[in-house]
């Protein structure tokens, strides 16, 4: 600092703020301040300014996603970035795979790194493990499940309203037997979309069928397999899919037997080029760059100082109609009268 102040012919306190960002330095001044920064290749040294400044922050975050991998993660991710980086802060990250002990694992590497708030998307039904950390003063927000034994914001999707909104547009086409095909079981995202399915059948004075409810559907392979048993029976004449890779999953099983225009498919969560399948999928779009904006900015609130009791924030979901989801239930082949053995025989 003090090689970049001789260079631009100013003092160490000027080059220090202009460096900083502190805004109340002459144009001139600050330019040179710059140039000479560039001409030396200064980087500051943000673990030791964190020692220095009186509030101890190092400008970074932490996010824990489900799986990074993801396209809801991936978007959910690059929101957070964005906002971060208008403040000038970095975000790490991580993926925790459904694991409760690499959940608390990340967290420990984060806050052993001094990051100054988190961000969580929490994969175990117990975090309590992280009061302490609120008491030592890291800013913590939930998004897309709610924390369990721990009082914190949480910024969520409306998941049983999305749902009931899926299974009420396939009542309205005139399916009557929809499966369910959900994620795994203990997952509260999971199992308020099974909520929201569960009232849109008994709103529509429609007995809930079990033989129609398929759970613990983790990957592509799993809800493949799924789709396949399901139509061995007596089978349904529609899905809803509950999670991206779920319907992927079930895409997959109808495409194999040649059924992709006999059987209705709504979504939960989009999934990229949606829009160009045969036929195009119908969604409830979740709007994963609001939910991680919408907690980034709690996040930075909180972590300015706001000690008002902890919210949850409900983002809404949206219905988007493409043409897999209006496929009516006798369908261009009759299959509402046909058994779903009858379904598995490819055309020819």
């Amino acid at each position: 600092m003090r090689d970049v102040a001789a260079l631009a012919r100013v003092s160490l306190k000027t080059a220090s703020r202009v460096i900083n960002g502190e805004p109340s330095v002459a144009v001139a001044l600050a330019e040179r301040v710059r140039w000479a920064a560039s001409a030396l290749d200064y980087r500051p040294n943000l673990a030791a300014r964190s020692l220095r400044s009186s509030d101890g922050r190092t400008r970074t975050i932490g996010l824990i996603l489900e799986n990074a991998a993801n396209p809801f993660s991936a978007a959910l991710h690059r929101a957070v970035e964005d906002a971060a980086r208008a403040r000038g802060v970095a975000v790490l990250a991580g993926s925790v795979d459904e694991d409760p002990a690499r959940e608390r694992e990340l967290v420990l590497a984060l806050v052993s790194r001094r990051a100054d708030g988190l961000i969580i998307v929490p994969s175990g039904d117990d975090q309590s493990y992280l009061a302490a950390e609120q008491r030592s003063g890291v800013s913590i927000v939930f998004v897309d499940r709610r924390p369990q034994l721990l009082r914190a914001d949480a910024v969520l999707s409306d998941n049983v309203a999305g749902a009931r909104s899926a299974v009420e547009h396939l009542l309205a086409v005139g399916h009557r037997r929809i499966a369910f095909l959900g994620n795994l079981q203990g997952i509260a995202t999971s199992n308020e979309r099974f909520s929201g399915y569960a009232e849109a059948l008994r709103e529509a004075g429609i007995t809930l069928d079990e033989e129609l409810v398929r759970f613990d559907l983790h990957d592509v392979p799993t809800a493949e397999a799924a789709v396949v048993s399901l139509l061995t029976g007596p089978g349904p004449t529609a899905l809803f899919t509950t999670q991206n890779l779920v319907t992927e999953g079930a895409l997959y099983a109808l495409r194999s037997l040649g059924l992709s225009h006999q059987i209705a498919v709504v979504g939960f969560d989009d999934i990229s080029l949606a829009d160009l399948l045969d036929p195009p999928l119908t969604v409830v779009a979740q709007n994963p760059a609001q939910i991680g904006t919408t907690a980034c900015q709690l996040l930075f609130k909180r972590m300015d100082g706001d000690t008002s009791p902890p919210q949850e924030l409900l983002i809404e979901t949206r219905l988007v109609v493409r043409g897999s989801g209006e496929i009516p239930p006798n369908g261009p082949l009759g299959t509402q009268a046909r058994t779903g053995r009858d379904l598995l025989k490819r055309p020819g």
